[in-house]
């Protein structure tokens, strides 16, 4: 493998792998899967995508709704009573308790999750949500501030005394 490639792969891996699995975690319970193979997509593509980090959403999005699809297809009459995955380390602190915001998180629409994960652990701008998720960047970013004031209602916690906060 090239050198420009292997360190595209381990910048990659060190960056963004927790956030693209917990943005696969969205369609799919494998999302480790779904992100290593996504990651070797990526190492294939000749030339390298020009912003390969969209580009990898892309792939995991395609490839969770794909993996969740087949899942769905085996485990049609499993128990509905399955543990649900964590979407937050459990000591992630003491300002936030991390099952109520996995709760509040997972209770969100798979549009608001959607851009949610990608902007705030994935770090995609509005622009590069809007493609993914194919919308505008302003309806990607309506969807942030709609899913921000769910969970902050779901959570019950007040805005932080900013600009930043959506209007209700």
């Amino acid at each position: 493998m090239e050198k420009a490639v292997l360190k595209l792969v381990q910048h990659v891996l060190e960056t963004q792998a927790a956030a693209l699995e917990l943005y696969a975690r969205a369609w799919c319970t494998t999302p480790e899967d779904v992100v290593q193979e996504a990651i070797v997509q990526l190492a294939q593509q000749r030339p390298l995508p020009e912003r390969p980090i969209g580009w990898l959403y892309c792939a995991v999005r395609r490839g969770a709704i794909s993996a969740g699809r087949a899942e769905s297809r085996r485990k049609r009459h499993e128990s509905a009573a399955a543990r649900p995955l964590d979407w937050f380390e459990p000591a992630v602190g003491e300002a936030l308790d991390a099952r109520a915001a996995a709760e509040a998180l997972g209770a969100l629409s798979l549009e608001q999750r959607e851009v949610l994960v990608a902007r705030l652990w994935g770090g995609l701008n509005y622009g590069e949500i809007g493609e993914l998720v194919g919308c505008s960047s302003s309806a990607a970013h309506r969807r942030y501030a709609a899913g921000l004031a769910a969970l902050r209602e779901r959570l019950g916690v007040a805005c932080p005394k900013t600009n930043s906060c959506p209007k209700s």
